[in-house]
């Protein structure tokens, strides 16, 4: 069935997240686009490197109403190939989710470990030794 008409409150981050993603798994369903059907995961990923640069230039500029629309259409793009992912069998979403927040808790030790940040410099460094501990360097 079509998208309902989402009820859906304003400043509510987590119900426009979950919009977004149900929104990208729809276009990709049979009622949905089939343009967005034939994208690959790879493809949406090359999609999401020049919404980035659009990101990244719009960052640049004083229009704040550009750099979140640019915002938005990046996590959009990266959403539809996290659908087009679950699709072929390579990840769930709520897998890449669950392993980014685990792995910035982890790489944020300065914040939640033993050894404190003071300055940027060292968070700086002790993330690179977190990373390089990780990486098995």
């Amino acid at each position: 069935s079509r998208l309902p008409h989402l009820k859906i409150d304003p400043e509510t981050e987590d119900q426009w997240f979950q919009a977004l993603i149900d929104l990208a798994r729809f276009l990709r369903g049979p009622e949905g686009c089939p343009w967005d059907r034939e994208q690959s995961s790879a493809d949406f990923i090359k999609y999401a490197h020049g919404e980035a640069a659009e990101l990244q230039e719009a960052a640049q500029s004083p229009d704040n109403a550009h750099l979140a629309e640019e915002f938005g259409d990046t996590l959009f793009t990266l959403l539809a190939a996290a659908a087009a992912a679950e699709s072929e069998g390579r990840f769930r979403l709520v897998d890449a989710l669950k392993a980014a927040h685990e792995k910035m808790i982890r790489r944020h030790e300065h914040v939640f470990g033993e050894e404190k940040a003071v300055t940027p410099e060292d968070a700086i460094r002790i993330w690179e030794k977190v990373k390089a501990r990780e990486k098995g360097n």
